[in-house]
């Protein structure tokens, strides 16, 4: 048997590696929930400040994996892994120095810009390095590997904030980061697509201006208003997405071939993607909110109570690794996103007398769903994909979820915040001067700041009053918000039950040869296939 014809044998190894590196992605969002009171304070940020805290991450995330993943095809994909850790890094280290808002959201776009090289890599060196047969197995895995940063990077950032500022939980990923690097040197094999075909660099850049547009217009439109900024991002994505579809369906070798997703799988399972994690996204944005504001969790506390959650996504990887062959992509999935329904529905019963057990049911569920749901997706979405085109598979993949992602925090967290505002200004009824009333009614934590003044001045009874009537609020948002939630991944559940075929995917493809690990060519080679 010729090398070529061999799995990789430190395979295993290496998806250690792989995991490591989609650890920090993850919980370069999940740690900051955690983090984001303090940094309200420290730093004063109005709630548009904060909303852009954590949105500047998103953006070039979203827009450049399409490009990062397509160019690691080209050149190298552990190249591209490697480079986004360093640059991930930097944007950390930077962010933990800063000490006013724009340095803060520039550090963010920068740690963005890392992630949207990493994200597409990981894929792309699992789907490249792995035989068909264990492939699905190595993607469970990996999923159940956001599963833990969920949970973990609450936990580690609670922990770190028990004693340190808030610029410490930018710290968490650097020492993550510098073991990936070496690692990757060590146990990734070099990887890279055959051919010596140019990139598409015109559909590239029209992908990152519709991509761009649409994660902005998503963000700013819902939350902030349709104002000027969101129309003009709404009609420039439109015209973006338009101008990209017709490019590529006229390019020889186009960036991404459109036409992939009349297939129904392919679409089925991205738009499973999506909606998923619209739902999960936006629910756990504003769980964790109550555990803090209502319950008075600290950040340690509350990222110990998400814990349950990350058990469930590997429980839940674990059963879809046994229904999946047997039942096929489509029952798991739809399976898994009634359960998350399921789950973000149960919300509905929280009201002012809701503790902690209140949310536990919903935690496993959601977690469950996760694990049983993502990986035949993503799976799908990866077996769509020739071996030279591994890259952009992993970043069509990885652009659906975070787009569902996007989609939920803003649409969700718009109807909570609506629903907030209109019972606490019918609660405060004129009682608070102007300023204070705004700021209460703008946030649960703004209402929490403006008590806090409230009992210097006017006393704790007062302080109480207003604090109960926060809590209310918010508790009656949650219910309201995670009703229309479960309505929109019911409907998604309807909608993917009709769209996935039912058939089960082979162990290894007609023709298709072993993964292996393939030797990366000097830059003055040819590129092996």
């Amino acid at each position: 048997m010729n090398r070529t014809d061999r799995p990789y044998s430190r395979r295993w190894a290496a998806l250690a590696v792989l995991c490591l590196s989609l650890l920090i992605i993850v919980m370069a969002n999940t740690s900051l929930l955690v983090a984001a009171p303090a940094m309200t304070r420290d730093l004063g940020l109005s709630s548009s400040d904060l909303q852009w805290v954590i949105d500047a991450y998103t953006v070039p995330y979203a827009a450049l994996m399409l490009v990062m993943g397509a160019i690691g095809d080209k050149y190298s994909r552990r190249g591209a892994l490697l480079a986004g850790l360093v640059v991930f890094a930097a944007g950390s280290v930077t962010g933990s120095l800063v000490h006013e808002t724009a340095g803060v959201i520039t550090a963010r776009a920068v740690m963005g810009v890392g992630a949207a090289m990493i994200m597409p890599a990981t894929l792309s060196l699992l789907s490249a390095t792995f035989p068909r047969r264990e492939r699905a197995r190595a993607i469970t895995i990996w999923t159940a590997t956001s599963g833990l940063a969920i949970a973990a990077g609450p936990l580690l950032a609670g922990w770190l904030l028990e004693s340190h500022s808030w610029g410490f939980t930018f710290l968490i990923n650097v020492p993550v980061a510098a073991v990936a690097v070496v690692a990757a040197l060590v146990l990734v094999p070099p990887s890279r697509a055959g051919g010596r075909e140019r990139l598409d660099l015109i559909g590239g850049l029209l992908s990152v201006i519709f991509l761009a547009a649409l994660v902005y217009m998503i963000i700013e439109g819902p939350r902030f208003g349709w104002g000027t900024g969101a129309i003009t991002a709404a009609v420039v994505a439109g015209a973006g997405l338009a101008a990209f579809v017709w490019w590529e369906l006229r390019h020889p070798r186009p960036i991404l071939d459109v036409r992939r997703f009349r297939d129904r799988t392919f679409g089925g399972a991205n738009l499973a993607v999506a909606l998923f994690f619209l739902a999960a996204f936006g629910s756990i944005y504003y769980l964790t909110q109550h555990l803090q504001f209502v319950l008075g969790y600290g950040p340690l506390s509350t990222g110990v109570r998400l814990l349950p959650l990350a058990g469930a996504v590997f429980a839940g990887a674990a059963v879809t690794g046994v229904l999946t062959p047997r039942l096929g992509t489509k029952v798991t999935v739809v399976l898994g996103m009634a359960l998350g329904t399921a789950g973000i529905l149960l919300l509905t019963r929280v009201d002012d007398g809701s503790g902690y057990g209140t949310f536990l049911p919903s935690l496993l569920l959601l977690g469950v769903a996760i694990g049983l749901s993502v990986s035949p997706c993503t799976d799908a979405i990866m077996g769509a994909f020739p071996e030279e085109r591994l890259g952009v598979g992993g970043a069509v993949n990885d652009t659906s979820l975070e787009l569902g992602g996007s989609l939920g925090i803003a649409i969700l967290g718009s109807v909570l915040a609506d629903a907030y505002r209109a019972d606490v200004t019918t609660a405060i009824g004129g009682r608070l001067p102007a300023a204070a009333a705004k700021a209460a009614e703008e946030s649960i934590g703004g209402a929490l700041t403006v008590a806090e003044k409230v009992t210097a001045t006017a006393g704790p009874g007062r302080a109480a009053s207003l604090v109960h009537a926060a809590d209310h609020a918010f508790a009656h948002a949650v219910a309201h918000t995670s009703l229309v939630g479960g309505l929109i991944l019911g409907a998604g559940t309807v909608l993917v039950a009709l769209l996935l075929p039912n058939t089960r995917r082979p162990d290894v493809s007609p023709g298709e040869r072993p993964a292996t690990a393939e030797p990366e060519p000097s830059l003055s080679g040819t590129a092996h296939g």
